[in-house]
């Protein structure tokens, strides 16, 4: 596996690559690498020829100073785990190689209300620095496929609505959520869950599958309502419950009127922000 910490140089070598016709898969990260991270390397190598991994923890989009602080770093396993996986390329840049002083790096897009519920009501800012940093990484590595994984449902559709947006030539493809042998969703922050906190976590798929199973018993509100309680009184702090339009996100209020229905939930434990999704019915 090669390794880039520069702009220029990371550009030179892939456009070498590609004056050969080499297909490039891109899979963007912020380190501390699990199973799903790596499932979407694998996805990667499926379609092309060179697969390039990033970490990079951006500080754009954390609106809490102290969960960027407490965001795990794990540098040195994150190589072993991406050699493993037989990653070609890891991008691994200090700040100042995505955000140079004085380059302007401001771009224009209509959100059409993907960015005002779920995740936007609880982070404010948050998608702003998610799309300016894949906007960068993507005038950088140039790829044809970016592979983005689907628990963070709601940045996969904000992504997927620049990229239409700014005519970007990428695809973007989705890769399905990993889980633990309970349930539980991968993901970088589980490693600060208590024991306690991890013998509940759980919970949180387990809710969303009663509602995938059992939809059409309910209307959305009371789901919601039915949801929020289970949580709360599983030992979480939920923060929202929401059945949404998996194109436009928002909240559904009638389910015949829908051919693509996603539930999507965000909730606390040990003071560690978990979210989760299951895709309740998908016809596009």
């Amino acid at each position: 596996m090669l390794l880039f910490k520069n702009v220029e140089n990371l550009k030179r070598f892939l456009r070498e690559e590609k004056s050969k016709h080499a297909r490039i898969g891109f899979v963007p990260t912020m380190g501390a690498l699990h199973e799903g991270h790596l499932s979407l390397v694998s996805m990667a190598k499926e379609n092309n020829d060179i697969v390039v991994a990033s970490i990079f923890v951006n500080p754009t989009q954390f609106n809490d100073p102290e969960d960027l602080k407490k965001y795990p770093r794990t540098e040195a396993a994150d190589i072993l785990l991406l050699e493993r996986t037989k990653c070609d390329v890891l991008f691994l840049p200090a700040t100042d190689e995505i955000y140079p002083a004085g380059k302007t790096l401001n771009f224009s897009v209509a959100m059409k209300n993907l960015d005002s519920v779920m995740e936007g009501t609880f982070r404010p800012g948050h998608f702003e620095g998610v799309m300016q940093v894949v906007k960068r990484l993507l005038d950088i590595v140039e790829p044809d496929e970016l592979i983005m994984g689907q628990k963070d449902f709601q940045q996969f559709a904000v992504i997927q609505n620049m990229i239409e947006q700014l005519s970007i030539p990428v695809k973007l493809i989705m890769g399905a959520t990993l889980r633990e042998s309970d349930g539980l969703a991968m993901s970088s922050r589980n490693v600060r869950l208590s024991n306690e906190g991890r013998k509940k976590a759980p919970l949180i798929f387990k809710t969303l599958s009663s509602v995938k199973e059992n939809i059409f018993s309910k209307s959305a509100e009371d789901w919601k309502e039915w949801a929020m309680t289970q949580l709360s009184e599983g030992g979480f702090e939920p923060e929202y419950f929401e059945i949404v339009d998996g194109k436009t996100l928002q909240p559904v209020k009638r389910f015949g009127d829908n051919s693509y229905l996603v539930a999507c939930t965000a909730a606390r434990i040990d003071g560690v922000r978990l979210i989760d999704n299951v895709i309740i019915l998908n016809r596009e």
